[in-house]
Parts: structure tokens; C-alpha cells; sequence
């Protein structure tokens, strides 16, 4: 269900930008954002780096693409 909310015009200028680099919609950058921003709260000892591969990899694993991670 969606809800709006108010946004700063400054924010919403950063977010179009970016959504435009990385192709995604206006509202599906504030919502990566918004997503980032709750993993890296919740885990600070986190990079930032860390929690977009963590992210990667549960999506690929929802789309179907499983390996067996060989260590060393």
C-alpha cells in the first residue's frame, strides 16, 4: 500500500539524479536508499560495500542462481 510523505526538494534532486545513473525510478531510488540506510542502522559494523553485496546475493538466490561457495 502506498503512502505518501513529504520529501525535501534537495533530496528528491539527489534521488532523481542517482535514479538516473543507476536506471532505476525516482521512487525506486528513495526506497534503495531508505533500504541501505535500515540494513546499515541495524548492522553498523557493516560497510556499505558489504551490505550491497549481502544484497545482491539474496536476490540472486531468489532468482534461482545458486553455486557452492568453495573457501581458500
Amino acid at each position: 500500500m502506498a503512502t505518501a510523505v513529504r520529501i525535501s526538494k534537495e533530496l528528491i534532486d539527489e534521488a532523481r539524479k542517482f535514479s538516473r545513473i543507476d536506471h532505476r525510478s525516482l521512487t525506486g531510488q528513495i526506497e534503495h536508499w531508505a533500504k541501505i540506510g535500515k540494513y546499515a542502522e541495524e548492522n553498523p559494523d557493516l560497510t556499505y560495500s558489504l551490505i550491497k553485496d549481502i544484497l545482491i546475493g539474496i536476490e540472486e538466490l531468489e532468482q534461482g542462481e545458486r553455486s557452492e561457495y568453495k573457501f581458500g
